[in-house]
This record gives structure tokens, sequence and C-alpha cells, in this order.
């Protein structure tokens, strides 16, 4: 009974729309209780204080064609103030095929203009959008829409294009696929340097070294994927020979988050995720943030001391690009999660590798090398934008915070 009506029923579908108040439900069931129809489906979305109510149900179809039921439906939604539309419905499936993607689109502002380009894209491709929902207005206008991939060669052509129309529009737009595996990542890693915080801790010690410049032109190089990542770890850290170690723990305290660090990790362990850093940066630095930050794995290079100063060498192996990989597997491992379960965020070169192993990598502010292997491009400097590529509104995540008394929005300039 694909159409949700037998042979001697029929079905209607019942659209409800207007001003949302109390008593429109009540008042709509209440007419329907009288004909003893069967409910099939209800759905309902409120915008800005307008409802849009659509209820289907199933009756004899001598109740259905006759004007009794339509009648009185139509009195008592007249009588909250409401209009109302009534039209046979038998034929189609009573639920829709689950969408088979999310795009989603995050802006500052998104303009009419830019959103109805990826519609117009959308559309060409005969992909079928099912469902839009917005997701934030802070920091950023983020909205989300469900949608329906044919097969042959259309999703790779759908990449293609929104990637051109984000480059076009100045607009990150997100292609993934909608299924239980988006809801149920459990473990996330955070790059560190321009990532999880502001800054390259290493530019912050080679000041002190009086190398900035030369340590700022190495780390460009490498990040660019233009110098092996180790090399250029070497010829940084080598510049650092002879500082006092009391440096490290002054660095420490210089560091600043990312703008939505916190909110995206206290919302990411209110939803149980592990959290990590895996970084090509200093555990004598790294630590106590990961400390504070109540980080649940580290995974960073050691950086030697003799006699309270830097030998301008590192302790053991070397956190590279495939050392990044290995850390989020081991940490996978670990907890027993699968791989394709976990997410990793980073920004550079030295992060492709675990961005390629992880289910979702996010290339966050990222050079051109990074953002081209990424599942998905974030270009805010507000971490918490990770958030809304994991399904998580930003009403979810203040609801959340208002219950510790955390909520709290910071004034972003134009």
């Amino acid at each position: 009974m694909s159409s949700g009506a037998s042979r001697d029923r029929s079905s209607l579908l019942i659209t409800v729309t207007g001003h949302d108040q109390p008593g429109v439900t009540s008042a709509l069931f209440e007419v329907l209780s009288r004909h003893h129809v069967e409910l099939l489906n209800v759905e309902q979305v409120v915008i800005r204080g307008r409802l849009t109510l659509g209820v289907l149900v199933a009756a004899p179809a001598d109740v259905t064609a006759g004007t009794a039921l339509r009648d009185e439906v139509t009195a008592a939604i007249h009588g909250v103030g409401l209009d109302v539309a009534i039209e046979p419905s038998d034929g189609l499936p009573v639920m829709r095929e689950p969408s088979t993607h999310t795009i989603v689109v995050l802006g500052r502002p998104i303009t009419a203009d830019a959103f109805g380009v990826v519609a117009r894209k959308v559309a060409a491709l005969g992909v079928n959008i099912d469902f839009i929902r917005g997701v934030s207005d802070y920091p950023v206008t983020g909205l989300e829409l469900r949608v329906s991939v044919p097969g042959g060669d259309v999703y790779e052509r759908l990449q293609q294009e929104l990637a051109r129309v984000a480059a076009d529009e100045k607009i990150d737009i997100a292609l993934e696929d909608y299924s239980l595996a988006r809801r149920a990542k459990r473990l996330i890693v955070f790059d560190v340097d321009s990532t999880l915080i502001q800054g390259e801790v290493i530019e912050m010690l080679a000041e002190h070294a009086g190398a900035a410049a030369a340590v700022a032109e190495v780390t460009e190089a490498a990040m660019r994927g233009e110098l092996d990542f180790a090399e250029s770890l070497h010829r940084r850290v080598a510049t650092l020979a002879g500082l006092p170690a009391s440096v490290l723990d002054e660095v420490a305290e210089q560091i600043e988050l990312m703008p939505g660090a916190r909110t995206t990790l206290r919302t990411l362990r209110r939803l149980g995720y592990h959290c990590g850093i895996v970084s090509g940066g200093f555990r004598q630095v790294i630590e106590p943030l990961a400390h504070e930050l109540m980080m649940d794995f580290v995974a960073a290079n050691e950086l030697e001391i003799v006699d309270g100063k830097l030998t301008g060498r590192v302790i053991g192996p070397v956190v590279d690009r495939a050392g990044k990989a290995k850390a989020l597997r081991d940490f996978a491992q670990q907890v027993g999660v699968p791989m394709e379960q976990t997410v990793a965020v980073g920004d550079g070169a030295n992060d492709i590798d675990m961005l390629s192993a992880a289910g979702l990598g996010v290339a966050f502010n990222a050079k051109p090398v990074l953002r081209e292997v990424a599942d998905a491009s974030l270009s805010y400097p507000y971490l918490d934008t990770v958030l809304f590529l994991l399904g998580i509104t930003r009403g979810e995540i203040e609801a959340a915070d208002a219950v510790d008394g955390v909520v709290r929005r910071v004034e972003i300039p134009d």
C-alpha cells in the first residue's frame, strides 16, 4: 500500500498556513477525530512565526470525496485565523525516500543572488532539493540543503560546480553524504597552529631568538607543500638553540585560541566526541592548553632541553605529514572508533594525509594544496563553523549553553 490508501480508501493532504499560535493543531485534529481518519504523516515548519503544517490522512472514499470533512476542517482553521488547502493525494508515497546528500552553505552574508546560483546549478544537474533549513545566524549565516543526487557522474559534476560557485560567490559550500554515518562521528582531531589557535608557535618562539623572519619564510614554504615538513622543522628548531626553557612557558601563556574554539569543544564533549590534538608543534607548549581544553589525546613533537636550555633539536620521531595520519589512526584504534567515524581539521600541507584518512577532512582557512584534497573547506576564521558541517545548529548549541549559563555572542565587525 505505497500510496497509504487501499482500494476503498483514499488519502487527502491538508496544508495549513498562517501565523503560528497555540491551538492550531488541536483545532484540526478535533475535526479529524470526529471523522475517524487514519493519520499517515505530519510535517511542520515555522519560519519567523509563519506556520506551514502538512497532514496526510486516509479515510473511506465516501468521506474523502464528500464535503463534510472538507467543510469542517476549513471552518475550524479559518476560525483560528489561518488558511487551509485540501487536495487528493492518492498514488504518491507516504514517506519520501531519504536524501542522498547534504549541501551546507555558509557566508557572511549569503546573498539571494549567491543562493540563487547554487539553486540553478543544482537544478541544472537534475538534483532535487528535498529540504532546506537554517543552521546558523552567528558567526556566519548557514543553510543546510538535503538533496537527492541521481547516479552516474552527477555527484562528481556537482562537486565541481559547487566548488566554482563557492570561489565565484565568496561563500563556503560543503557537499556531504546524508546518511547515518554523518550523524555517527565520534572522534575529532585538530591541528593546532592557525587552526585551534591563532598564529604559529614556532614563530612565537623564533621571536625570542631573533629569527622570526627566517622562520616565517620556512613555515610558509612548508605549508604550501614546497618543502618537506621534517626538513623544515629541523631548520626552524635549529634557530632556537640556546634559548632558556622558560621561554616555552612564556609562549604558552601568550597563546590565543581561534574564535569559537571553546564553543566547538564544549559542544562536541556534550555529544560524546573524543577530542584530540595532532600537531607538528611542540608538546611542552601544547600540553597545558590540551589540559585546559580537556583533550583526550595529544600528539606533538618534543623539544630537547639540556641544562635548562633548548638545544635546537627535537626528541624522537617527527610528527610530520605521515605521523599525523598515524596519530589519528592510533587514537581511533584506542577508543574503538572506525575511521569513517572520525573528523580531522587542519590548514596546511602536512595535514593532507590526516584529512585524507579521516571520515570527514575539513580544511580550515587552508592553503590551496589542502583544500584540493579536503572533503570540506571553511574560509571564515571561526572554528565553530565546523559544527555546522556535522549537522549541529546554532540554536542547539546556544540552547545547551543556556542551561550552563555560558551563552555569549561577541559583536563581529562587518
